[in-house]
């Protein structure tokens, strides 16, 4: 794999902490000249001596049409164009069931998660045009993939990226501009913490017994690192990813949909039986597809009856 970024300009933005700050490193240690945007001072502060100084790592809420218009002045001042846009920046959102969600919550996760990402790429394409090409990753996440209860503006703005993303790669294409999205799974660290447990208090369980479950519905049965989604942001933007355009990815270790019996219903049935009976329809959809017979999937949902 030629993973070689020597020479790329890249944005990353809320890229000076968390995930954000590893595919930083990640594209840096790739060859790539970075310039980063966040709201945390002190984070920017803090990164900066990665990033070569201050001047490369910029305040600016990607909310704000005004500070983006302004953190790309600077990018064409300071890195003379852009090759690479990493589309990183996001809020978890209150955790509130749909009826009990403000407008103004509503609104600031649509901005920030959602807007975001169209007000910077707007701004982008041009760049990567004068380039002769390049490269946008999106941020999303298996909340843009399933549904997602208590969590309706994270989950709204999340598949709106993925539904962005296609419509700019098919835009962009003719452009040699490559766009793509990736959905993240449970990525360990506190951020996925707080909202697991502010998810706990609004279902009436226990942490441990929330944390239990999210892994039964993980293939795997384990979370994702911050390292798991920069390696597919380096691979996406490199040489190896100049074939790949409109598609949304998943990095979750396989999760399969949430079927805890308190927040999505479940007729009393323990989450172990409404996976059976998930994969059951599952299996029997695909034996309608593939040779118009429902007999196997019959014959699986007989062997796994609760």
């Amino acid at each position: 794999m030629s993973a070689s970024l020597a020479g790329q300009r890249a944005l990353v933005t809320a890229g000076a902490a968390g995930i954000g700050l590893v595919i930083t490193q990640r594209l840096i240690e790739a060859g790539a000249r970075c310039m980063v945007c966040d709201v945390d001072a002190a984070a920017l502060e803090a990164c900066a001596s990665t990033v070569g100084g201050k001047d490369l790592a910029v305040r600016a809420d990607v909310s704000n049409e005004a500070q983006v218009d302004a953190l790309f002045s600077q990018i064409e001042q300071r890195l003379g164009g852009l090759d690479v846009l990493v589309n990183n920046a996001g809020i978890s959102g209150p955790t509130l069931s749909l009826e009990e969600l403000s407008l103004a919550d509503w609104q600031r996760t649509i901005a920030v998660n959602l807007d975001g990402h169209f007000l910077c790429s707007r701004r982008a394409i041009p760049l990567l045009r004068a380039a002769g090409g390049g490269s946008i990753v999106n941020m999303s996440s298996i909340g843009g993939r399933l549904g997602y209860p208590k969590r309706a503006s994270y989950a709204a703005a999340k598949w709106g990226i993925v539904g962005l993303t296609k419509t700019m790669s098919i835009e962009l294409g003719p452009d040699n501009i490559r766009v793509n999205v990736i959905q993240p799974g449970m990525v360990e660290g506190p951020r996925v913490e707080r909202v697991m447990r502010e998810k706990a208090e609004a279902t009436g369980m226990s942490y441990e017994e929330l944390h239990r479950r999210a892994m039964q519905r993980i293939s795997l049965r384990r979370g994702v690192t911050a390292e798991d989604i920069a390696a597919m942001v380096v691979f996406l933007v490199s040489p190896d990813g100049r074939n790949i355009s409109g598609q949304a990815i998943p990095v979750d270790g396989s999760n399969k949909p949430g079927l805890t019996t308190r927040v999505a219903g479940g007729g009393g049935k323990s989450d172990e039986q409404n996976l059976r009976r998930f994969e059951s329809h599952r299996l029997r959809q695909f034996h309608r597809r593939t040779d118009g017979s429902d007999t196997a999937g019959r014959f699986w949902c007989r062997r796994h009856q609760d």
